[in-house]
C-alpha cells in the first residue's frame, strides 16, 4: 500500500514530458553553450607537452549535442604521429614526476581536486550537453569523478614498502614500490570525467604520466579536467590527450616501449583486442568491460525498497552504464506485485534533455545506440516476450527512448544474454534460490549484480554464489571511490578506486642487500 501511496503522491508531482518543454529547454541549453564556450576551461584542441595543439594535418571531428544534434564544436581528428609526441611528452615528463615525493604529488592532485569542485556547474553542463544526461545526475558524475582525485592525493602517501626476514644472517630483503611509468588510458562516453579521474588519479598519485584518449564523442569534459590540471600546477607532459582516429591512437599506444600499461574501459570486444595487442610488449592492462547484470528480487524482499533499487540500478543514465541491471530476476511469489509497482514506477519517469527540471532521462547517446535497442527488442517481441511499457522512440525525436519493461523473457533473447545498453529492463521470473543464481551466472560477463533480500543467511549464500566483481544488496547504486570496482570472467581485469586500485600502477621490486657482517 505504501509504494502504491508514494507513487500517487509521485505522479501528482512529476507532469508527463510535452513537446512543450522544449523551447524553454532549448533557450537553458543555447544560454548554457554559449556561456560554457567563453569560460577559460573551454578547450577544443588536443594536448601535448602542456601545449594546445591541433591535428597536424589540420582534420578535425565534430562534437554533437546528442539532444539536438546541434554541432558544440570541433576537435582535433589526431592519429599516429600526436599519439607518439605524446608519448614522448609522458616519457620525459615522467624522469622528474616519478621522482617528486609522494607529499609534492599529494598536494598538485588536491589542488587539481578543489579546482574540479570550483568548476562543478561548468563541468557538469558540459556533460549534460555533451553526453545527454540530466544536469543533477551530471552533477553527481562530478561530484563522484573528483573523489577520485581527492582520495588518491591521500593515498600516494601511502604507497608502502615491506621488510622481509632474511633466511641468512648477513642479509637483509626489502620491497620496493615504484610506478610502472607511461600509461596509455582509454575512456569511453558514458562517465567523459568519472572515467578519467579514476584512471588518472591514481596513475599520477603513484608517479606515473598519463596518455588520456578520451571518447570522440565526448571529448570536451576530458579537455575541461586537463586544462584545470594545468592550471593546478600539474607540470606539462604529465597529462596528455589526444582523440581521433581510435584505432590509430590505440595501435600507437599498443606498439610504443615506452608505453607500459594500458587501462581501458569500454566493450569486451575492444578489450580483447587491447589485451592481444598489449601482448607483443608484454604491458601490464587494466580492463573494465561490458557486463550482464543480474538483478534478483526475492520474495522475501521489501518491494518498496526493490522497486525504488531497480529503478536506480536500471534506467540511471538512460541504461548507459556498465553496471546498470541488465536482467530483473523476479521471484514469481512477488512477480505480479513488483511488476505492476515497478511499472507505476517507470511511468512517472520524466524523458527529455537534461536541462530540464525534472527530467531524469535523457537522450541515447547516438543513432546507432538507438537501433541497438530496436534489435532487441524486436528479437524478444519475435520470441515471445511482451511489452509491458514503452518499446518504441520518444515523442520528442532525436535519440530519445521511451523507459521501456518487457515482460516474459527469455534466456535465449538478446536481451537477457547481451547488454542492452538502454532504458529497457527486461523482467524474467524463477522459482528458487538456486535457478535465480543458475539464471544469473549463466552469462560469459562478471561485472556487476543486486540482489533484494530480507533474509540475512540467504544474503550471504547468494553473495558468494554470484560469480561477479560488485555485489549491491538492497541497494542499486554502489559505485564509490573508497570500494574496489571491476569485474571478473569476461567483464574485464584489474580493479579502480580503493587502496587496491593504486597497485594496477606500481611495481614490485625486491631487493636483497647482501654481506652485511661485514664491518
Amino acid at each position: 500500500m505504501r509504494v502504491l501511496q508514494v507513487l500517487a503522491v509521485s505522479k501528482i508531482l512529476t507532469s508527463h514530458l510535452s513537446r512543450t518543454h522544449r523551447p524553454s529547454a532549448s533557450r537553458q541549453m543555447s544560454t548554457a553553450a554559449s556561456s560554457l564556450k567563453k569560460s577559460p576551461i573551454f578547450r577544443t584542441l588536443g594536448l601535448i607537452g602542456g601545449k594546445w595543439i591541433d591535428a597536424y594535418d589540420a582534420k578535425t571531428i565534430q562534437v554533437n549535442n546528442p539532444s539536438t544534434g546541434e554541432i558544440i564544436a570541433e576537435v582535433p581528428f589526431m592519429g599516429t604521429l600526436e599519439t607518439n609526441d605524446a608519448i614522448s611528452s609522458a616519457s620525459d615528463a615522467f624522469n622528474s614526476w616519478s621522482k617528486l615525493t609522494a607529499a609534492e604529488r599529494s598536494k598538485y592532485l588536491r589542488k587539481w581536486y578543489d579546482l574540479i569542485m570550483a568548476h562543478k556547474e561548468e563541468l557538469g553542463q558540459l556533460i549534460t550537453l555533451e553526453q545527454g544526461k540530466p544536469l543533477k545526475e551530471a552533477l553527481g558524475e562530478v561530484n563522484y569523478g573528483a573523489s577520485f582525485i581527492e582520495f588518491f592525493a591521500e593515498e600516494a602517501k601511502r604507497i608502502y614498502g615491506d621488510i622481509i626476514p632474511a633466511t641468512l644472517g648477513d642479509r637483509r630483503l626489502f620491497v620496493l614500490k615504484q610506478p610502472v611509468g607511461v600509461v596509455g588510458a582509454i575512456t569511453p562516453w558514458n562517465f567523459p570525467l568519472a572515467m578519467i579521474t579514476r584512471k588518472v588519479g591514481p596513475a599520477l598519485a603513484c608517479g606515473c604520466t598519463v596518455v588520456v584518449k578520451p571518447s570522440e564523442l565526448t571529448p570536451l569534459t576530458a579537455l575541461a579536467t586537463a586544462e584545470l590540471a594545468l592550471q593546478a600546477g600539474i607540470p606539462p607532459g604529465v597529462i596528455n590527450v589526444v582523440m581521433g582516429n581510435a584505432t590509430k591512437i590505440g595501435d600507437a599506444l599498443l606498439a610504443s616501449t615506452q608505453v607500459r600499461k594500458i587501462t581501458f574501459t569500454g566493450s569486451t570486444a575492444v578489450g580483447k583486442k587491447l589485451m592481444a595487442g598489449a601482448a607483443e610488449t608484454v604491458k601490464r592492462v587494466s580492463l573494465e568491460l561490458g557486463g550482464n547484470a543480474p538483478c534478483i528480487v526475492f520474495d522475501d524482499a521489501d518491494l518498496d525498497v526493490a522497486v525504488k533499487g531497480t529503478l536506480a540500478a536500471k534506467f540511471r543514465n538512460s541504461g548507459q552504464t556498465c553496471v546498470c541491471a541488465n536482467r530483473v530476476i523476479v521471484q514469481e511469489g512477488i512477480y505480479e506485485k513488483f511488476a505492476e509497482a515497478f511499472s507505476k514506477a517507470v511511468q512517472n519517469l520524466q524523458v527529455g534533455d537534461g536541462f530540464t527540471e525534472g527530467v531524469v532521462q535523457g537522450p541515447l547517446i547516438n543513432e546507432a545506440a538507438v537501433q541497438k535497442v530496436e534489435t532487441f527488442i524486436q528479437d524478444a517481441m519475435s520470441k515471445g516476450a511482451k511489452v509491458l511499457l514503452g518499446g518504441k522512440r520518444h515523442s520528442l525525436g532525436m535519440t530519445f527512448y521511451e523507459p521501456t519493461i518487457v515482460t516474459d523473457v527469455k534466456s535465449e533473447m538478446l536481451l537477457a544474454s547481451e547488454e542492452v545498453f538502454g532504458p529497457v529492463a527486461p523482467i524474467l521470473r524463477f522459482k528458487t534460490e538456486e535457478e535465480a543464481i543458475h539464471m544469473a551466472n549463466n552469462t560469459k560477463a562478471g561485472l556487476a549484480a543486486y540482489i533484494f533480500t530480507n533474509n540475512v543467511q540467504r544474503t550471504w549464500r547468494v553473495s558468494e554464489a554470484l560469480e561477479y566483481g560488485l555485489l549491491g544488496v538492497n541497494e542499486g547504486i554502489i559505485s564509490t571511490e573508497v570500494a574496489p570496482f571491476g569485474g571478473v570472467k569476461q567483464s574485464g581485469l584489474g580493479r579502480e578506486g580503493s587502496k587496491y586500485g593504486i597497485d594496477e600502477y606500481l611495481d614490485v621490486k625486491y631487493v636483497c642487500l647482501g654481506d652485511m657482517n661485514r664491518s
